[in-house]
Parts: structure tokens; C-alpha cells; sequence
């Protein structure tokens, strides 16, 4: 059965709880800048998936984990460099057994060398610690369904996701123009179910114990032609979220727009099950598509 509904969001600073298990997270990272960061451990004081917990991060921090721990870093060793610790000290303190590397991430973050920061009057950027709490400001209307589905099967091809988020935006683009060139999206279109929304980019974990997780091109189907394979999506309630503009940037705002506008506000929160991007049509310049997002009633 499918709900309609349009919630308005209206100004106010809402103090959730998984943002107090998100800035625990972020405290650990902290505590780690100059030692091992396990993003497992940071995931888990989160409170959710390793995949989930960068996903969350990229979209309320507005930057990837991998480029905040980065800039921490390259801001205390501003602050180091600039009390008179030598370079390569520096740069082993913070994980970087290459002066190279640290050399060409440094002046990425500060505009300077390493040397020339310890010189009297340079001029340095820092990025303090990040504190998570949600201000909605304005009042925004989010128009969304509710829809409960039994398991279906999807039919496609899957990519092994690893745990670095910033590799993963690289590589899943990379995947769909590789899958789209080969001509088996087309391959998909005459095996499509009719209850099939479109064309579906998965991502789901395969295997819990080991926490991995792969992104898959699919479309609703039980038939499983050569070279392709099959996949369950279990049962879910999705919220459902339409949208519509250039690619990726309109999709990427109306999944910043449900994390850090609607689903603080709504009553649910992540089911940590597989969620789905539907492309309705092959527009780039101006697709349609849905952001569908498995929840469950906020657990008390």
C-alpha cells in the first residue's frame, strides 16, 4: 500500500541521539590522529554499518571522512611545524612514512610547503574538530511515500564495494559508464518485471560477518540470463523520495536533503538495509529518479 505524505520542516536545532553516537565517533577519530584509525570501531560508536556511517558523514559533514581525518591532521601539523618540530618528524607523527607524500598533502590543505610553514608570519588553514548537531533552518517542504514491499528478486551485476567512501565515488561512476558502454544495461530492459520502478543502482551488504558490500546495476526480474546474477532485496517499508535535474549533482542534494533534513524530523531512522537509487529515464541532463531509503519506526 503506498502512503502519501508532505512534511513541513520547520526552524529549530533537533537533538538526536544517534548525533551524540556520532560525535562519540568522532571524538575516537580525534583520539586517533596520530595512531591507527579503525573505521570499523568508529562505525560501531555510531552505532551502524561502516558503508552507512561514511555515507552519513559525507552528507552531513559535506566532506568525505578520508578528507576531514586528512585535514585534522595537516592542521596539527601546522600547529607542530610551527613550533619548531622538524619535517619529518612531523610527518611520521601523522601517519605519513614519506615526506613526499606529506610534502604534496600539506600544501593541499595549507597552500605552502612544510618547510616554508615554519617560517615567522606564514599563513596556515585550520579545520577544527567537527561537533554533529542538525539545525533545519526555514521551512522546507519534503514530499515522500511510504511504501511496505515483501523480498523481491533483482537481476544484474555487482561491484565489491571496499570501506574507503572516497574510492567508492570514484569507482561506482566508473562502473555504470563501463556497464552502459558494454551494452548489457540494454540487455536488462526486455527481462525487466513490470513491477520493476526502473533502473536500480543497489547497494547492499553480501556477506554481515565480514561487513561487505557491493553496488549493483539490476532491474526487478526472476529471469537470470548469462553473465548476470541475481540478488534478494528483503522485505523493507521504504520512504520513497522523487527528484529531478542534472546528474549526479540533483541526486547527490536530494540524499543530502533526506539525511540531514527529513529523517532527523521524521520518526524513523536507517533500517541498515540494502537502499536504492531508481532511474526512470536515461536524461543526464535533466533525469528523474527516486532515493528509496529502508526505515524503521525510531527505536526508543
Amino acid at each position: 500500500m503506498d502512503i502519501p505524505f508532505k512534511l513541513k520542516v520547520s526552524e529549530e536545532t533537533i537533538k538526536m541521539e544517534w548525533l551524540d553516537w556520532f560525535n562519540d565517533s568522532i571524538g575516537y577519530v580525534e583520539e586517533q590522529l596520530t595512531d591507527t584509525i579503525d573505521l570499523d570501531e568508529a562505525a560501531r560508536l555510531a552505532k551502524c554499518s561502516t558503508y552507512h556511517y561514511q555515507r552519513m558523514f559525507s552528507y552531513i559533514a559535506g566532506v568525505t571522512l578520508g578528507e576531514y581525518i586528512r585535514r585534522r591532521k595537516m592542521s596539527l601539523a601546522g600547529v607542530d611545524l610551527q613550533q619548531g618540530k622538524k619535517v619529518i618528524d612531523v610527518a611520521i607523527k601523522y601517519g605519513y612514512e614519506s615526506p613526499t607524500s606529506f610534502n604534496r598533502v600539506f600544501k593541499t590543505v595549507h597552500g605552502i610547503t612544510p618547510q616554508e610553514a615554519k617560517k615567522d608570519g606564514a599563513k596556515l588553514t585550520s579545520y577544527p574538530m567537527l561537533t554533529f548537531a542538525i539545525t533545519v533552518k526555514g521551512v522546507h517542504a519534503v514530499e515522500y511515500q511510504l511504501v511496505e514491499k515483501e523480498a523481491f528478486y533483482v537481476t544484474g551485476v555487482g561491484l565489491e564495494l571496499g570501506k574507503s567512501m572516497e574510492e567508492n565515488q570514484q569507482k561506482i561512476p566508473a562502473f555504470w559508464n563501463k556497464f552502459s558502454a558494454s551494452g548489457k544495461l540494454e540487455e536488462l530492459f526486455p527481462i525487466m518485471d513490470p513491477t520493476s520502478p526502473g533502473i536500480l543502482g543497489i547497494s547492499m551488504m553480501t556477506e554481515a560477518v565480514q561487513e561487505k558490500w557491493e553496488y549493483v546495476i539490476a532491474v526487478v526480474s526472476n529471469e537470470v540470463p548469462s553473465g548476470f546474477k541475481q540478488y534478494q532485496v528483503p522485505a523493507a517499508k521504504w520512504a520513497i523520495f522523487s527528484g529531478r535535474g542534472a546528474m549526479p549533482h540533483a541526486i547527490q542534494e536530494l540524499g543530502k536533503q533526506v539525511f540531514t533534513e527529513w529523517l532527523p524530523t521524521s520518526g524513523f531512522e536507517y533500517a541498515e538495509l540494502p537502499d536504492m537509487e531508481v532511474y526512470l529515464d536515461n536524461n543526464p541532463g535533466d533525469a528523474e529518479f527516486q532515493i528509496w531509503l529502508p526505515v524503521r519506526l525510531k527505536r526508543s
